[in-house]
C-alpha cells in the first residue's frame, strides 16, 4: 500500500474483479474519477497520464477560469454548479466548504483519503473500494471539527457516468405492484427519485440506472447505483450544460435530523455501483456479492408453507394441524404461522406490540402446533411485526411516549397501526426481551418480520425532533443483537410485501418478500426487477390458490408453480382438503424445485430481450454454463401465429446443448395443433445458434407457462 500526502499531480489506476477505476489527483482539491467501467488492462505510466490529460476540460467564453472537474465530491468553491455533493452550515455560516487532501492511501484496489477544511472546521474521509465481484462501494464521513453545532442536510455519494449514457432506468408502484419500470431519456438537468416513507417504499427504485439508449438484459453499457439504507434517501441521475453526466445517492436527512456537536461525525450509508454490458452482467455482480457474504444462507432453501392466505385470522389447531399435515404430503420443509398468534389479535385492529401468545387461542401456548410440525420433519417459522403498534392494545395504553410524532398528536393512521420509536431504549429493550423469550422458549427456526405503513410525522423525543435515522441505526442494532443471541434463526424482510429490499436489510436478514400480490402475471414483473438487486434464493416467492386473492384472477397451477420455481419457493393456498390430482401435480412441482434448487440458488440469472413483449423467457444457467432451466410464458395472445423464436441468453457460444421440454406432458395449446418438432425428443443446437436465432417458441393459450431444460449435449 502507498501513501501520498497530497502535494503533487498524481493519477491511480484500481483494478479488481473486470473493472478499473482511474482517478485524477491533482495538488489542489479534491480527485475526480475519469473511468469507471471496463478494465483497461495493464496501463503504463505514460498512458495513464495521456488518459487523465485527456479528460480534463477545457476554458470556454462564459465558463469559470479554471474549467471545472466533477471531483468525488462537487462543490462551488471548485467551481461545480450542479447539484453540491454537501449541503449544510453553521446557523447559515460555513456554507461553502472547499476541502484540501491532507492523506491519501491507496492500493491497487481502493483508497482511503482524508480532507480538511481549516476555516469552515471539517474534516472529510471518503472510502473507495472496488470488490472481486467489480462493484465500487463508496463511504463517506463528515466530522465538526469546530467548536459550534453544524446542522448536516445532504451528504452524497457522487458516480460518474459516461457520455453514452443516454437513458434512464428505474422502477415505482405500489403495494401489490412493486417494481414497475420506467424508462426516459436523460437530459440536461436533474432526475432524482426520493423516499420520504421512512423505509424505502413499494414505489422505490432498487437501482437507478444509465446506459446507451436502448441497453436491455443481454446487451449495451448501463451503469447503476444502490444506496444501501433501509430508510429515506435520495437517488438521482444528472446531466450538467458543461457535459458533465452523473448519478448520485444520499441519505435523505430531515430538518434538524443531524445536527453535529464539536468532534461528532457522521457516516454516510454505503453506496455501491456496478455496470454492465447489459443489466444482466451488472445485476450478476450485486447477486455474487451477496453470496459471498459470510452469513449467506448455507443450506438449501427450504420450501415454505405460509399459513396467511389459507387460514388469515382464523388460527385453529386442528385445522393448522390438518394444513401442516397436507404440507408435509406435499413436500414442505418449513411451515410459518403468521399473524393472529398474540394476545387480543382476532383482526387487523388491535392487539399489534403485546407479544404474548395470546391464551384464548392457544391455551397449551404454541407448543402443540410447534410439536406437530417438528414431529413432520418441517421447521416451524412465525410471523411478527416489531416495529409497529396499535393504538388499541396493552402496550400503546402504557407508553404511549414510545410511539413515534412530531408532537402531542398520533400521526395520520394507516393500517390501523402507529409506529414505535426503536431510537427509545426501553422501547427497543422490551422488544428484545419479547422476542429472546419467545425464541427461546420455543423451537423457532425462523421469523417473518413485517413492517406494514408507511412512517409520517416520524418524530422523538420532547420537543420532537425528526428520528427516521435513529430509528433505522436502531432497527439494525436490534436485528444484529437478536442474530447475536440466536445465530440459527433465519429472518425474513417483509414489509406491506417488497417495501423495505435493500443491502442494508439484507445484511442482517435471509430474505426479502417480494411482494403481497402472488398473481404470477403480476410476479413476472416483480420478480423480474427485483432479481436486478437479489438473487432467486433470497426472493421469497410463493404458489397461490387457483384465485388470486389480490386481483381475483383464476390461473393454471403449472403457472402459478413455474412463475414462482426460481425463488425460495412456498405455497400461500388452502391445500389441506385438494382432490388428489391437484395434490399430486402441486407435488410433482415441489418435487421439480427440489430437483433444481441447487442450479436455481446458485447460477447465474438471465433474461431474454424477446421483441415480442407477450413473450417472456428467463431462466438459470449454472456456474460452468454446461446446463440452465428456463421458463417461457405466453403471457398476453401473440400478435404472430405461431409465435415466433425465442432465444437463450448466457450460454457457452463454443458449446452444443440438447434443449428440451421439461415436462413433456405439457398441453401446448388447442386442438387443431401439430406437434411441435423440437419438443417431441428434444433436439440439439450450438450454443451460439441458440443465443442469435433460439429456437421456436411453443404455442400456449394466453397466461400459461412450460419449462425447458438445457442440457450437455
Amino acid at each position: 500500500m502507498q501513501r501520498r500526502s497530497g502535494l503533487r499531480t498524481s493519477e491511480l489506476h484500481l483494478r479488481l474483479g473486470g473493472t478499473s477505476l482511474v482517478l485524477d489527483t491533482p495538488e489542489s482539491g479534491l480527485p475526480s474519477i475519469v473511468h469507471w467501467g471496463p478494465d483497461l488492462g495493464d496501463v503504463t505510466e505514460e498512458a495513464l497520464a495521456g488518459l487523465v490529460t485527456a479528460s480534463r476540460p477545457q476554458r470556454v467564453s462564459g465558463g469559470v477560469d479554471e474549467p471545472t472537474r466533477l471531483t468525488l465530491l462537487p462543490l462551488q468553491a471548485d467551481g461545480w454548479q450542479g447539484t453540491p455533493g454537501l449541503v449544510g452550515s453553521r446557523a447559515g455560516a460555513g456554507f461553502a466548504p472547499s476541502f484540501q487532501v491532507t492523506d491519501l492511501t491507496a492500493d491497487d484496489a481502493g483508497l482511503v483519503l482524508t480532507a480538511d477544511d481549516a476555516e469552515a472546521a471539517l474534516r472529510l474521509r471518503i472510502e473507495l473500494r472496488l470488490d472481486e465481484h467489480g462493484l465500487l462501494h463508496q463511504t463517506l464521513r463528515l466530522t465538526n471539527s469546530g467548536d459550534d453545532v453544524y446542522d448536516l442536510h445532504e451528504l452524497a455519494a457522487t458516480f460518474p457516468l459516461p457520455h453514452t449514457a443516454g437513458e434512464v432506468l428505474d422502477t415505482t408502484g405500489r403495494h401489490l405492484r412493486e417494481r414497475t419500470p420506467q424508462r426516459h431519456a436523460m437530459t440536461v438537468g436533474r432526475y432524482d427519485r426520493e423516499s420520504r416513507r421512512g423505509r424505502p417504499g413499494a414505489d422505490a427504485t432498487l437501482l437507478l440506472a444509465a446506459g446507451t439508449p436502448g441497453f436491455g438484459f443481454e446487451r449495451g453499457l448501463v451503469h447503476a447505483v444502490h444506496l444501501a439504507w433501509s430508510g429515506n434517501h435520495r437517488v438521482s441521475v444528472e446531466r450538467t450544460i458543461t457535459g458533465s453526466s452523473l448519478a448520485r445517492v444520499a441519505e435523505l436527512l430531515g430538518a434538524g435530523e443531524i445536527r453535529l456537536v464539536p468532534g461528532e461525525s457522521y457516516d454516510s450509508p454505503e453506496a455501491i455501483g456496478s455496470w454492465g454490458d447489459g443489466l444482466t452482467e451488472l445485476s450478476g455482480r450485486y447477486h455474487r456479492l451477496l453470496r459471498s457474504r459470510p452469513q449467506h444462507p448455507a443450506s438449501e432453501r427450504p420450501v415454505t408453507l405460509n399459513t396467511w392466505e389459507a387460514v388469515y385470522f382464523d388460527h385453529d389447531l386442528a385445522r393448522l394441524s390438518a394444513l401442516a399435515d397436507a404440507g408435509a404430503r406435499v413436500g414442505a420443509e418449513r411451515f410459518v404461522l403468521d399473524d393472529g398468534w398474540f394476545r387480543g389479535r382476532r383482526d387487523d385492529t388491535s392487539g399489534l406490540g403485546d407479544w404474548y401468545v395470546d391464551d384464548d387461542v392457544w391455551p397449551d401456548g404454541l407448543t402443540p402446533i410447534i410439536d406437530h410440525v417438528t414431529g413432520l420433519g418441517m421447521q416451524f417459522g412465525l410471523w411478527v411485526e416489531p416495529e409497529m403498534v396499535n393504538p388499541d392494545s396493552d402496550l400503546a395504553r402504557a407508553h404511549p411516549d414510545w410511539i413515534l410524532s412530531a408532537g402531542s398528536r398520533l400521526p395520520v393512521s394507516a393500517r390501523q397501526q402507529q409506529v414505535l420509536d426503536l431510537s427509545n431504549p426501553a422501547a427497543s429493550a422490551y422488544l428484545l426481551e419479547r422476542l429472546d423469550a419467545l425464541l427461546t422458549e420455543y423451537d423457532i427456526a425462523y421469523l417473518k418480520w413485517d413492517h406494514n405503513r408507511d412512517l409520517l410525522e416520524a418524530g422523538a423525543g420532547s420537543p420532537a425532533h425528526p428520528a427516521v435515522h435513529e430509528n433505522v441505526v436502531a432497527l439494525y442494532r436490534l436485528l444484529d443483537e437478536l442474530r447475536s443471541r440466536h445465530p440459527f434463526v433465519e429472518i425474513e424482510s417483509c414489509a406491506s410485501g417488497g417495501a423495505r429490499v435493500d443491502l442494508g436489510i439484507l445484511d442482517r436478514t435471509d430474505r426479502i418478500w417480494a411482494s403481497d400480490c402472488i398473481d404470477p402475471i403480476e410476479r413476472l414483473t416483480i420478480q423480474r426487477y427485483t432479481n436486478l438487486l437479489v438473487p432467486y434464493e433470497l426472493m421469497g416467492a410463493h404458489v397461490s390458490g387457483p384465485r388470486s386473492h389480490s386481483t381475483g384472477r383464476r390461473h393454471d397451477l403449472s403457472l402459478r408453480a413455474g412463475v414462482a420455481l426460481p425463488g425460495h419457493f412456498g405455497i400461500e393456498w388452502d391445500i389441506s382438503a385438494l382432490d388428489p390430482e391437484v395434490e399430486a401435480e402441486l407435488t410433482a412441482w415441489v418435487a421439480a424445485h427440489k430437483g433444481h434448487r441447487e442450479l436455481l440458488h446458485h447460477g447465474t440469472a438471465v433474461h431474454a430481450d424477446l421483441p415480442d413483449a407477450s413473450m417472456d423467457l428467463r431462466g438459470v444457467v449454472s456456474p460452468g454454463r454446461d446446463r440452465a432451466l428456463y421458463t417461457f410464458t405466453q403471457v398476453t395472445a401473440s400478435a404472430s401465429y405461431p409465435p415466433g423464436p425465442v432465444t437463450f441468453p448466457g450460454l457457452d457460444d463454443e458449446r452444443s446443448y440438447r434443449v428440451a421440454l421439461a415436462d413433456p406432458t405439457a398441453t401446448l395449446g388447442g386442438p387443431g395443433q401439430s406437434a411441435l418438432p423440437w419438443t417431441l425428443d428434444g433436439v440439439v443446437v450450438p450454443g451460439r445458434a441458440l443465443r442469435l436465432g433460439g429456437v421456436q417458441a411453443p404455442v400456449l393459450f394466453p397466461e400459461s407457462l412450460v419449462l425447458i431444460e438445457v442440457t450437455p449435449a
